[in-house]
């Protein structure tokens, strides 16, 4: 088994307790191509609410318990995506002694 491997089965996998209830069931993660690597991204709309929740959390009102916890299952599929895309861009690095 290669070190690149080795790393990715050390690590944890980031987990997720839940889905916020407001994440569409298609269309919430897209894949963009950044020199032929694939990299996962939350959808524009995903981004909108994240960043409309985050603009809540800064005003003196606040956020619910709901939006909170919908912000926090939203923070874990940030790190999830994060982890899977290191993990891909590792897997496609060039590594030494090997054609590309």
């Amino acid at each position: 088994m290669n070190t690149t491997m080795n790393m990715v089965m050390m690590r944890p996998l980031p987990g997720l307790r839940a889905l916020p209830s407001t994440l569409p069931l298609e269309g919430a993660v897209r894949i963009e191509l950044e020199e032929g690597v694939p990299v996962f991204r939350a959808s524009g709309s995903i981004q909108a609410r994240i960043e409309e929740l985050l603009l809540k959390e800064r005003e003196v009102v606040g956020l619910t318990t709901e939006e909170k916890e919908e912000l926090d299952r939203y923070e874990e599929i940030d790190d999830y995506l994060s982890f899977i895309n290191r993990v891909v861009r590792n897997l496609m690095q060039p590594r030494p002694g090997k054609e590309t």
